[in-house]
């Protein structure tokens, strides 16, 4: 990882500097694919870099249940694209905004949780469908400065997929259910709709 974390760092050091404007770097790739753990990364290595999740544009369930999507929740139609998209532009020209951050353990996104100041300059926003070829999500490409997209093979992702919700505390049955019905589904429309990113990270054998 260190090798791919440099060639990102050298990207965005590369970038022409603007004063008073920040630099927007999309890190995608499906669930499980370790988006949360390399956006950290970068932003450990990159001074004035905070991570931006895209997770906390997650539909409430309610409103998945309203729409009957509950069973597809974290599938390109259960986020507020909008609202992200906006939330990005606010990003882009706004010194401080407040950000909301997805609650993995309470399952629902939370308004006001975070905030990026004047001295966050370099925004590492991670999320499956930043480069997702599909309206409206295609539409988010003028945002990005540098793209990043991470590919795992597919046996590996659902290992990960499985052990992420028995560490929530499902059975090995429901976890298995839960990783193979939707997960894997979304897993692979992030993989075969997504766009070329600048920089492409590759784990295990494919």
């Amino acid at each position: 990882m260190t090798k791919d974390i440099d060639q990102i760092t050298a990207a965005i050091a590369a970038l022409p500097q603007t004063p008073g404007q920040r630099v927007l770097v999309a890190v995608a790739g499906p669930p499980g694919a370790g988006k949360s753990t390399l956006a950290e990364a970068i932003a450990a290595q990159v001074p004035g870099a905070v991570v931006v999740p895209m997770d906390g544009f997650h539909l409430d369930n309610a409103i998945l249940d309203a729409r009957g999507l509950r069973p597809r929740k974290g599938a390109p139609e259960t986020f507020d694209v909008a609202g992200f998209a906006a939330l990005l532009a606010r990003l882009k020209a706004e010194p401080e905004v407040i950000i909301p951050r997805f609650d993995r353990a309470r399952d629902l996104a939370v308004a006001g949780a975070a905030v990026v100041g004047p001295a966050d300059r370099i925004l590492i926003v991670e999320g499956n469908y930043l480069l997702l070829q599909e309206a409206p999500w295609r539409d988010l490409a003028r945002f990005w400065d540098v793209t990043v997209q991470i590919a795992v093979p597919m046996v590996e992702l659902e290992a990960r997929l499985i052990a992420r919700w028995r560490g929530f505390g499902l059975s090995e049955a429901a976890a298995r259910a839960r990783a193979l019905g939707n997960d894997i589904p979304n897993a692979r429309r992030v993989l075969e709709q997504s766009g070329p990113a600048d920089i492409c990270v590759t784990q295990g054998d494919t």
